[in-house]
């Protein structure tokens, strides 16, 4: 794709096959989620198991899932058994979530639509279900590599991203970091450190674990690391924005908490029309990066354009 402007380098059609992606991550991820939901719902005991299974039942975009999937056939990947990654991805994104919502976090009471975990259940619960999910995943993964025909060196590659992604260096740091940030304004760098980590990371890591499991050449690698990189923040910019303009019906979460709880954001830091400029510029970065590298980019195109214009 060349390095064009953002507007022009994405083509309806490219919108189209977004939209056709996500449609089909959603049908593949919410199918095992839902069968996860069922076994663990069943074998763990309560109030554990239902929570569990509330937490892993919920409406999403799926775009993370989308994001594997795109990354894996761009570079040239066409198993079904990728459908266990994208799962995978979205069971860390699930656990960030019920922790996020926790009180000791944003305190938040509302997710996709309707009552958060801890709320439904409790805090104790909530927060088991959050450390379960995550060697849930791993495993989810592992028997997906297994499928592809993924080497041990490989799913062991996959196996750190993922981690990495989820822990310290990842979500768990940039939470810590915008936890510490709130009631101060923080400069832009700052506020690109936070987001990085809390939100940028596992939308890294979706990336390149469509690489990996694709086999991608290191030249190819690079590219989907740096495009996750850089749409990774242009999700959490539009993010900022939807918190300061939609409504809690429109984003099935609790609308103006950001504000509430006095946090930076690029909506405070520059405003929303500079904020909107700010998403369309990393979306602009993201597929630039994606030039010369061999991957067949157009959904990945789409998908960036997806993520700065959705509505929720």
């Amino acid at each position: 794709m060349p390095r064009a402007s953002f507007a022009s380098a994405t083509s309806m059609s490219d919108l189209e096959g977004a939209d056709a992606l996500l449609a089909e991550a959603r049908r593949l991820t919410d199918a095992r989620l839902d069968a996860l939901a069922r076994r663990l719902g069943t074998a763990v005991r309560p109030p554990l198991g239902p929570a569990l299974a509330y937490a892993l039942r919920t409406n999403g975009k799926r775009v993370r899932p989308a994001l594997v999937l795109a990354a894996y056939r761009a570079a040239g990947g066409s198993s079904p058994a990728i459908g266990g990654v994208a799962a995978a991805v979205e069971v860390v994104h699930t656990y960030s979530l019920v922790h996020d919502d926790l009180p000791c976090m944003d305190n938040d009471a509302q997710r996709r639509g309707r009552p958060t975990t801890h709320v439904a259940f409790d805090v104790p619960t909530a927060t088991r279900v959050g450390w379960l999910l995550v060697p849930v995943a791993v495993e989810m993964m592992c028997e997906a590599a297994g499928q592809l025909g993924i080497d041990s060196a490989g799913l062991g590659r996959m196996a750190t991203v993922l981690l990495d992604a989820g822990g310290p260096r990842g979500m768990i740091g940039g939470q810590w970091l915008d936890l510490e940030a709130e009631g101060r304004r923080l400069d832009l760098d700052q506020l690109m450190a936070v987001h990085r980590g809390k939100t940028g990371a596992l939308i890294q890591a979706c990336c390149e674990l469509g690489g990996i499991a694709a086999v991608a050449s290191e030249q190819q690698m690079t590219a989907l690391t740096g495009y996750g990189r850089e749409v990774g923040l242009a999700f959490q910019i539009a993010d900022d924005v939807l918190d300061a303009t939609a409504t809690t019906a429109q984003l099935g979460k609790t609308a103006g908490r950001d504000a509430a709880l006095a946090k930076s954001t690029y909506v405070s830091l520059l405003g929303v029309e500079a904020a909107r400029e700010e998403a369309r510029r990393h979306a602009d970065a993201a597929v630039a990066s994606l030039g010369g590298s061999g991957l067949d980019a157009e959904t990945l195109g789409g998908l960036a354009a997806y993520i700065i214009s959705r509505p929720s």
